[in-house]
């Protein structure tokens, strides 16, 4: 990885955006990037809009302002489509992935992009989390699915930091290390692009 990679991430407080950027943030620190992950949110409750944010790089990251131009969109909560501009600062090139049960068609059409200099990823990250978590929070599954769409990292050391990360917070829990764990390997298999 050459150049700096930015990402962010749009979700409601409770969804997991901020820890989702936390989580990739630690796994790419673990293998020798360089890393900043940050949240950007009006009140701290559930339900209120949460932008987090990612900066990856082979260098260290000297720049401490927000993310203008993220090359990979991560979007939790699909209800933000139509009111927030979710495709804001996106270069050519660029990924956008969505917790959707929609086809990455019928979201390009969605989003209103009408050329396919951005990618469009999909995945049911909500359902995945209900069956997996038994809890709708949809930020492991969509780890998985940015994985798989951008190849940030490799699934494999994502996994083994982010299952010694729950280990330490949910010891006395593997139920719940284990659900996050099959989270994150189903939407790496199921996301769906175009």
């Amino acid at each position: 990885m050459a150049e700096m990679l930015e990402i962010r991430w749009h979700g409601r407080g409770g969804q997991g955006a901020k820890t989702a950027a936390l989580l990739l943030a630690e796994a790419a620190a673990a293998v020798g990037k360089y890393i900043q992950a940050f949240p950007e949110y009006g009140p701290e409750r559930m339900g209120a809009p949460v932008v987090s944010y990612n900066r990856i790089s082979d260098q260290p990251i000297t720049i401490h302002s927000s993310v203008e131009n993220p090359r990979f969109v991560a979007v939790l909560d699909p209800t933000f489509i139509g009111s927030i501009d979710v495709c804001a600062g996106i270069p050519d090139g660029g990924v956008i992935i969505v917790n959707t049960p929609l086809s990455a068609s019928e979201m390009r059409k969605k989003l209103g992009l009408t050329n396919d200099a951005i990618k469009v990823f999909t995945v049911d990250a909500s359902n995945i989390s209900r069956e997996t978590i038994g809890r709708e929070i949809p930020n492991t599954p969509m780890l998985g699915a940015l994985v798989k769409a951008t190849n940030v990292l490799d699934i494999d050391e994502l996994i083994e930091d982010t299952k010694k990360r729950l280990e330490r917070k949910f010891k006395n829990r593997p139920e719940i290390i284990e659900g996050n764990v099959k989270a994150i390997l189903r939407a790496y298999e199921e996301v769906q692009g175009e």
